[in-house]
Formats: structure tokens, sequence, C-alpha cells
């Protein structure tokens, strides 16, 4: 009886463990993983419009580089947009010096395809060199 009693407690132990690493893990770090992909905002725009799920399992959730030029700057809310179509919620909150015009390729998490706004959106994005 005590064996059953003991390899129950073990079981129920080791599996509390496993769950509590598996519930808080570590952040990614996107600055310091290699992006997946290296596009253009166009070239997004193209594969989104022939097919956005397949697109979506491609890109969701990955590190990408996106080539584009600045259409506008919100700083106090920490984003910019690239080409009018993605949105860049900057990683960085003391990033300055983004002219409008500018062309720039910038690193982040792939977060989505908005279909009503037409827009992409990346997150933790940082400017890549």
């Amino acid at each position: 009886m005590k064996k059953i009693i003991l390899t129950i407690f073990v079981v129920v132990a080791v599996a509390a463990v496993g769950l509590y690493f598996y519930m808080y893990k570590d952040h990614r770090d996107i600055t310091a993983e290699d992006a997946a992909y290296t596009v253009k905002v166009a070239e997004l725009q193209k594969e989104f419009s022939g097919n956005d799920s397949i697109s979506n399992k491609k890109y969701l959730d990955k590190t990408i580089e996106v080539y584009g030029k600045i259409t506008s700057t919100d700083l106090a809310a920490h984003s910019i947009m690239l080409d009018e179509k993605l949105s860049a919620r900057l990683k960085d909150s003391t990033a300055t010096g983004f002219e409008v015009g500018k062309s720039i390729k910038i690193k982040g998490r792939f977060v989505g395809y908005d279909d009503l706004l037409e827009e992409f959106q990346l997150d933790q994005a940082t400017v890549s060199k």
C-alpha cells in the first residue's frame, strides 16, 4: 500500500514540476533570433492576397525582417508604419530618428494580418543593420 501511495506521489510531483516549467517559460528574445524570412512589404501583400491562410501558417509567430519606406511614425505609441501596410510596434521605447520617406529594414515577430484594415502587424520590432 505504501508503494502505491509513494508511486502516485512521485508521479504527481513530476507532473507538477513539468507543468510549472511548461507554464513559466522564458520570453523570446526576438533581437537575438535569426530572421526566418526577409521580405519587402509589397511581397507580403502579394502573398497574402493570393492565399492568406497559407501565408499565415508560413509567417505567423515567426521572426521576419521587412524592407519598406516609413510612411508614418507615432513615437508616443512606439510604432511606425511601413508602406501604409505594415504596422510595427517597437521594442525599444527610446528609438528616435525615424524620418518619413526613409527606407528602413526592421526585424520583429509577425503577429498577423488584419483583413479589415489590410494591414500587417509586427511587434518587438527593432531596426536591422
